[in-house]
């Protein structure tokens, strides 16, 4: 299980590659790719800037991490943000999940990215030609997260 928030890009393929290596059981491998849009509310996105509080972040995404391991029997996972200057089209976050079955690798992978967007300290900054703006979370990632509430049975 790793966290890494970095400023550098990541390479997917040496990714998943490494997530994967010297374990035989994994039966199943899901990753989300976070990508910079380039629009946002009918406006031209023209970069974007990230921001976190160090070791707070890191220790809110271990968390998240700690329960989808507690709910699904994760094998492993990894977890990348990108901070800075973003701009169209760059990856943004990687989350990635090994377990033997697919149903396990998808719905950890998933309950990661949905708290990930609402409960790990990250600020965005928005730059279009008008200005920019901090971001606020968005009421569809919150309803996404708070679905996982209503699952009792963790699968």
């Amino acid at each position: 299980m790793s966290v890494l928030i970095q400023e550098a890009d990541f390479d997917l393929a040496a990714e998943l590659l490494a997530l994967r290596a010297g374990n035989s059981r994994v039966g199943a491998m899901v990753s989300f790719v976070g990508l910079v849009r380039d629009f946002s509310h009918d406006e031209t996105i023209e970069s974007i800037y990230l921001e976190y509080y160090p070791s707070m972040t890191e220790k809110a995404l271990n968390k998240i991490i700690d329960e989808a391991t507690a709910r699904w029997n994760l094998i492993n996972v990894r977890v990348i943000h990108r901070i800075g200057q973003l701009i169209a089209s760059d990856q943004i976050v990687l989350v990635a999940t090994t377990a033997l079955h697919r149903g396990e690798a998808f719905a950890g992978c998933e309950f990661i990215i949905d708290y990930l967007k609402t409960a790990a300290p990250f600020w965005k900054k928005e730059q279009t030609k008008v200005g920019s703006e901090w971001l606020e979370t968005r009421a569809s990632d919150v309803k996404r997260m708070e679905h996982w509430h209503n699952d009792t049975t963790g699968k």
